[in-house]
């Protein structure tokens, strides 16, 4: 709402541009989804794991990992536990902190990670990269950085990388 409590209605360009952005987000996320979906793994188990691959010693606290992907610690709690039945990650109490949990890629997750990595960054360049400059691509990059930074400055999520 306006600083007079009217809403700020979005004008048609705005409408168009917007309604772009949203169907592209559903879009993308259908193909990269399908894509790991062949290979039994949901794109959230994937998100996860590939956060705790990047992580030194391949671990993050919960919570982290929860700000990271940008979902509720329970449903990160829920996704661990599949994860956790396939052998692909454990947890661990964080040391010196007796309420903090870690979330520990194993190898066996590790090795999935590293076969899924080509079939996931296959899906993001077909839906979203071969359609893109690189300067565009890096460009759109700046913008969806500023609107996280925005969304999380203002109180709505925590920080990311």
């Amino acid at each position: 709402m306006s600083e007079d409590g009217a809403t700020r209605w979005l004008d048609p360009q705005e409408q168009q541009a917007w309604r772009a952005i949203l169907r592209s987000w559903h879009l993308m996320r259908q193909t990269m989804e399908e894509a790991l979906a062949a290979h039994d793994v949901g794109f959230g188990e994937y998100e996860l794991l590939s956060m705790l691959s990047e992580a030194p010693g391949r671990r993050l606290r919960m919570a982290m990992l929860a700000d990271l992907v940008v979902q509720s610690r329970s449903r990160v709690s829920h996704t661990a536990t599949r994860l956790e039945r396939r052998g692909w990650v454990r947890r661990d109490r964080a040391t010196g902190d007796g309420r903090g949990v870690l979330l520990v890629l194993t190898d066996e997750g590790r090795c999935t990670v590293e076969a899924l990595a080509p079939v996931h960054v296959e899906s993001v360049r077909h839906a979203l990269l071969d359609h893109l400059s690189r300067e565009e691509l890096l460009g759109y990059g700046e913008l969806m950085a500023r609107v996280v930074r925005a969304n999380r400055n203002s109180g709505q999520a925590a920080d990311v990388r």
